[in-house]
């Protein structure tokens, strides 16, 4: 059944003025850029998941109160393979491909089974990622595409697997202080071991390097064991505070063997992914400074999480903000057979969620008594002792059904009040104070000579195509609505982006 979720959208890669209602901030100036899935199929041939569509990038322009839309699809190997097919010939996380009957499936399947990992597809749909001055389109795979910002033109593909052993890496860096690019990867079975690399990656080259980009120089900052080799955790963001990073080691996990199998058996990717609900979360903590891992074992009860929110240290303790579910049916809701018009009355998730906040004391009386909560702080959160010297956390519940989270990032690792989140149509009433907008992902802009002007871009999509779509400009304090720009086109419904202020952006020529 042919859906928001499944329509091929038409790309737009010449600017369309917007019709501006309202009154836009005068230093609003820049772009936000925003990716997502935007084409499902492709001949005769479809996607089996949401997640699986080509990259389509699109872009809001401010300038000067005016706003023009522009969108473009990212010009992928994967793209072009698929194009030039016309049918997948490239698999996905959720869509296995297969050769062309004519051509010698022998010989594909042998391919596939020489490699323990099969290589992925450079189809990155999922967020945009800043590196020095350029910016890369980024999914989950060891692959980053180079994209220009002001006309969405694809530009060179980078493979972090040729700078450091990783098969894997998450969309949801980080940036400190310095510019340096922080993120994360799993590299499988590399020299007998699985592991989960923390890498740096700085913002300029030395002079004398001029024309090689930033991955020259990218540093491996430190690595975690996988606890089982085969099975390694599924992530998709980490977080940071001002002196350790935080790595949660879920029971949502990959089965290597399956995944290497996975073509000759006929099934995708996603299926060798598994939640084991007997198992524990695993806390670790990291110090930026000693690139050494805390020593004390820290754990949760099973859980699911895909978006960490913030984290920041009080009084000996780190305090980590995430949204966590008890089981891993949002990946599965999103097979487009689920996405039908009625798929909130058959499909909805069997977990909510949650907002939890973790409270975990890193410095504490080694001589408490087994049982006792080592949690100082005025929280609900808990920390108890076990008699192993492990420690038992619970968190504080901070509200229900929230997702996509945004904080205003110049408190990133800091102590801070306020998450920017969408709002899910099954979540039931909060427990936190919350102001709500119905909305489709968001972006937190702040004006930076005043701080007190803070704003919320957040694009609005309707499922009926004849609504036109629309950019909303909201008070980041009231919620109340300041303008919105109108496009007369089918915008795609993306998953996560970024506002490029326009100091950041590059001269023609530059």
């Amino acid at each position: 059944m042919d859906t928001i979720f499944s329509r091929n959208k038409e790309e737009h890669p010449e600017p369309i003025k917007a019709e501006v209602k309202g009154q836009l901030p005068t230093w609003l100036q820049g772009i936000l850029l925003r990716n997502g899935p935007g084409m499902h199929t492709i001949g005769d041939t479809k996607y089996n998941h949401w997640f699986d569509g080509l990259a389509l990038l699109h872009s809001f322009t401010f300038k000067n109160g005016e706003v023009y839309y522009r969108s473009k699809y990212l010009r992928s190997d994967t793209y072009n393979y698929n194009i030039e097919a016309n049918r997948i010939v490239v698999s996905e996380f959720g869509t296995m491909a297969y050769p062309d009957p004519c051509k010698n499936i022998f010989a594909k399947a042998f391919s596939y089974l020489s490699h323990t990992i099969p290589e992925f597809t450079d189809n990155c749909l999922i967020n945009i990622m800043k590196t020095g001055d350029d910016f890369y389109a980024t999914s989950e795979t060891n692959f980053v595409r180079k994209i220009n910002p002001q006309t969405l033109e694809t530009l060179e593909k980078v493979d972090y697997s040729k700078y450091v052993a990783v098969n894997l890496a998450t969309s949801h860096p980080h940036y400190d202080s310095a510019g340096n690019v922080l993120n994360m990867g799993t590299s499988i079975v590399d020299k007998g071991k699985t592991k989960y690399i923390l890498f740096k990656i700085p913002p300029s080259v030395p002079e004398k390097e001029k024309k090689k980009p930033c991955f020259k120089n990218l540093e491996v900052v430190c690595s975690i064991p996988s606890r089982s080799l085969l099975h390694p955790s599924y992530y998709h963001s980490f977080g940071i505070t001002e002196n350790y990073i935080i790595f949660i080691e879920q029971p949502f996990k990959l089965d290597i063997v399956k995944m290497a199998t996975a073509y000759i058996r006929g099934v995708n990717w996603a299926s060798c992914l598994a939640y084991h609900k007997e198992d524990k979360t695993w806390f670790h903590f990291i110090d930026k400074k000693t690139k050494k891992e805390v020593s004390t074992k820290f754990y949760a009860d099973a859980m699911v999480l895909f978006h960490h929110i913030n984290a920041y240290e009080e009084d000996g303790h780190i305090i980590f903000d995430i949204i966590a579910y008890t089981d891993n049916s949002l990946y599965n809701m999103f097979y487009l057979k689920n996405l039908t018009k009625d798929f909130e009355e058959k499909n909805k998730l069997t977990s909510v969620p949650t907002s939890k906040r973790f409270v975990v004391p890193l410095q504490y009386d080694k001589d408490a008594e087994v049982g006792s909560n080592l949690v100082t702080l005025p929280s609900t959160a808990t920390a108890v002792k076990e008699k192993d010297g492990s420690i038992y956390c619970q968190p504080e519940i901070l509200c229900e059904g929230i997702e996509l989270p945004r904080i205003n990032y110049d408190y990133n690792s800091k102590k801070y009040k306020y998450v920017f989140a969408t709002q899910v149509q099954w979540s039931p009433v909060p427990t936190k104070v919350q102001l709500t907008f119905t909305e489709s992902g968001t972006v937190f802009v702040a004006h930076k000579s005043n701080l007190s002007s803070c704003i919320v871009l957040t694009c609005i999509v309707r499922s009926d195509p004849k609504e036109a779509p629309f950019l909303l400009v909201l008070d980041a304090k009231t919620f109340q609505e300041l303008g919105r720009a109108t496009v007369d086109v089918e915008m795609h419904l993306d998953l996560h982006g970024m506002f490029i202020p326009e100091k950041d952006l590059k001269t023609e020529t530059e």
